[in-house]
């Protein structure tokens, strides 16, 4: 339940999913903080409206700065911590030293400020991915990937995720730390404009403004709406649960050409604008997140609706003269 006490510090708040668990808190009335070492509000502008900015507070800062990070609790009172911010796969790829000390030392340096207030603290909310397992990580009897499968990461971006659940282990084994470890796969609406699986949203926007596009992946796909990913994040956060739990997010499976299909829906036409490459992902799609239900009812929104969605709200930033397709994703 939603209190007017609580005071959240959002890492990674200018990202996609970061801007869209700082909407939904602020819209509840919660005081965030948002901590980013980018200084572009873009998408938090998108998904909340021009005045979105303003309504919390920005710290512009680096996670892999331990003494800022504290610093910054403190100084706001902070009890719930999302930790969201790191390098995706293209960019952990290009420099694996840099993505090993924002994705690993980084949120390190999260559990060790939230160590030293566990008192007032939630749980430990942090960005785990399906990206840690490879393809051959789904139990052979059932074809799920269930939660706690053995992870054989085909990335450095994956072992570092994978290193990162493992770190969660050891607070709470060690410190007593509590936390949640949600692991998205292909995340997409608003906000969505770059990493490896951000073709389908850039799709939806350049076939709204009528241009042709190219998805760079086939396969089947666990479609995860950003508004429910950022709800999961949420509830998390407010949940009691001690140790450190890791949960597979829920969503829609579909292939690349049932997504466009789908886009074509809402967009009649669409279709003639999308292709696609032949390349498969390797995640499986299958996941198994029945153990969810935990954190409370996690909305799974329809494809066509999600869709919908996130077509209106381009139109509208668009028909405001706020929304450059070029800064989001397209060229």
């Amino acid at each position: 339940m939603t209190t007017s006490n609580e005071r959240f510090l959002v890492t990674g708040a200018l990202g996609c999913v970061g801007s869209w668990v700082v909407k939904l808190l602020a819209d509840e009335g919660a005081t965030v903080v948002t901590f980013d070492k980018g200084g572009d509000t873009k998408r938090l502008e998108l998904v909340m409206g021009a005045d979105g900015p303003s309504r919390v507070t920005l710290v512009n800062g680096d996670i892999t700065d331990l003494a800022l990070v504290e610093r910054t609790i403190d100084e706001h009172a902070i009890d719930h911590v999302i930790h969201l911010a790191g390098l995706q796969v293209p960019f952990a790829k290009a420099d694996p030293p840099l993505g090993a000390m924002v994705n690993v030392v980084g949120t390190i340096n999260l559990f060790e400020a939230v160590k030293a207030r566990r008192e007032r603290m939630g749980p430990l909310v942090y960005a785990g991915s399906v990206a840690m397992y490879g393809p051959h990580d789904a139990d052979p009897g059932d074809g799920r990937l269930h939660a706690d499968a053995v992870a054989h990461p085909p990335s450095h971006y994956g072992v570092f995720k994978l290193a990162n659940a493992g770190g969660a282990a050891i607070s709470a084994q060690d410190d007593g730390v509590a936390s949640v470890g949600l692991r998205p796969m292909t995340v997409y609406g608003p906000g969505r404009d770059q990493g490896l699986t951000s073709g389908p949203s850039r799709a939806v926007l350049s076939a709204l403004v009528g241009q042709p596009f190219e998805i760079g992946f086939d396969g089947r796909i666990l479609f995860q709406f950003a508004p429910d990913v950022a709800e999961a994040f949420i509830a998390a956060a407010r949940s009691r649960l001690d140790g450190a739990r890791t949960y597979n997010l829920a969503g829609v499976v579909a292939s690349i050409p049932e997504f466009i299909a789908a886009v074509d829906r809402v967009l009649p036409g669409a279709a003639d604008l999308l292709t696609y490459t032949s390349t498969e992902l390797g995640f499986p799609a299958d996941v198994d997140s029945d153990s969810l239900s935990e954190l409370g009812d996690i909305p799974v929104t329809p494809l066509d609706e999600a869709i919908a969605q996130t077509v209106a709200l381009f139109r509208e930033r668009l028909a405001q003269g706020r929304l450059d397709p070029a800064e989001h994703g397209l060229q």
